[in-house]
């Protein structure tokens, strides 16, 4: 994991490069302090899904690019079989898996995600990003913050909400939750 990680950062760093974007500029556009987007881009922190999206988008790259190191191929479709798809981020709780990595200009990013029960009552981080998000929780129960409120899903129940409004996912029941992402 700590390989794909490097891998990356790594190419985000050259297409940062490349594009002739500073890190300030990054940072700021990623609405970062320097430091944290420094230790993504070092390697020395893995890059959340959401903010791997946003570089994507202001490097005018697709984000499939940036998980693989090739640009997708794809134009029709592309299938992802089960447990192959490209591990985008695994931390905390959460871990993702691209389902559309090799697909070329798309209008939405699909993931699969695996939530773990968390140690603590402690509610999770909340997080943000550009756009919209649909999840269908596949199996387990589910609990989602988003601004001031707390939402169960159970098994087959969906939600589709404002992504620039704080949210965050815990599994409940001492289980893993797994739910469809869309990010539009």
């Amino acid at each position: 994991m700590q390989q794909t990680i490097q891998e990356i950062a790594s190419r985000v760093r050259e297409l940062r490069e490349i594009s002739e974007v500073t890190v300030e500029h990054m940072a700021t556009v990623l609405n970062l302090p320097i430091m944290t987007y420094q230790r993504y881009e070092n390697g020395s922190e893995d890059i959340p899904a959401s903010i791997l999206c946003k570089i994507a988008a202001e490097l005018k790259v697709d984000t499939g690019l940036l998980l693989t190191g090739e640009a997708p191929r794809m134009h029709l479709f592309t299938v992802t079989r089960r447990g192959k798809g490209v591990e985008v981020e695994r931390r905390r709780q959460y871990k993702y898996q691209s389902l559309a990595a090799n697909f070329s200009h798309k209008k939405a990013e699909p993931f699969l995600v695996t939530v773990h029960p968390a140690s603590t009552t402690v509610p999770p981080d909340l997080n943000s990003h550009p756009g919209q998000e649909f999840n269908y929780l596949l199996s387990g129960r589910l609990k989602i913050f988003i601004h001031d409120h707390e939402i169960v899903l159970e098994e087959g129940d969906s939600i589709y909400f404002d992504a620039g409004c704080p949210h965050a996912m815990a599994a409940l029941d001492g289980a893993p939750a797994q739910f469809l992402a869309i990010i539009f």
